[in-house]
């Protein structure tokens, strides 16, 4: 089946408002242009080095998004053009992109990421630090980022009772955070190829899916 062919599919399951993140990560410029192709614009990428070839290799009208881990010392290539930073999981991270964001002269959006996953691998703010990061109002002094959300990721398990309990938990804090923010804080970014469906049904606004799309990844 064709890469247009999969995106198509996918997004007859995608419930209304729902946006799709095509994640191109360890996949050729080659499979992101098929995609492209097939109308898709937004693809997200975990590797900063492998973001910015990809950038400047592709047309400028993709909406490039960041769900990987990033470090601080790697924001200052993609702040010129990155459109959504799904993996801010610290305040020290929050701060270096707003100053880098005011270096470019643009606000840049970002997620709030939260773990709740049982694998202590994965990572994001624990939930009573990003309760108290929030309520604190250090964020106030940030002119140059704007949250938009909440991401976050389950419990890699074939479990859907956890998967899904992951889901609420997920939601509920962005429910919880929501008073905090203004009307642009709509986005719940969860869900990818093996469990969008109950993300979906859980109050996601945004899925993560690469290797429905892609097929396995090419490392």
């Amino acid at each position: 089946m064709s890469v247009a062919s999969k995106i198509s599919d996918i997004r007859a399951t995608l419930t209304d408002g729902v946006t799709l993140v095509a994640v191109s990560k360890f996949h050729p410029a080659e499979a992101i242009s098929e995609a492209y192709a097939a109308g898709q614009r937004i693809f997200g990428e975990s590797r900063v080095q492998e973001l910015t070839a990809k950038y400047a290799e592709l047309p400028k009208d993709i909406e490039w998004h960041m769900i990987g881990h990033l470090q601080t010392n790697k924001v200052r290539a993609i702040a010129p053009f990155i459109s959504l930073i799904h993996s801010v999981d610290s305040a020290r991270l929050l701060e270096c992109i707003d100053r880098e964001a005011a270096r470019c002269g643009r606000v840049i959006d970002c997620l709030l990421e939260v773990h709740v996953a049982q694998e202590q691998t994965k990572s994001g703010w624990a939930v009573d630090e990003l309760r108290e990061y929030v309520a604190s109002g250090a964020m106030k002094s940030l002119q140059n980022v704007r949250i938009r959300g909440v991401m976050g990721m389950a419990t890699f398990t074939d479990d859907k009772v956890v998967v899904r309990g992951d889901f609420q938990r997920i939601a509920a804090i962005k429910a919880e955070l929501e008073p905090y923010f203004y009307a642009s804080f709509d986005t719940l970014s969860m869900g990818m190829s093996d469990d969008y469906l109950v993300a979906m049904e859980c109050g996601s606004t945004m899925v993560r899916i690469g290797s429905t799309i892609f097929g396995n990844r090419v490392y």
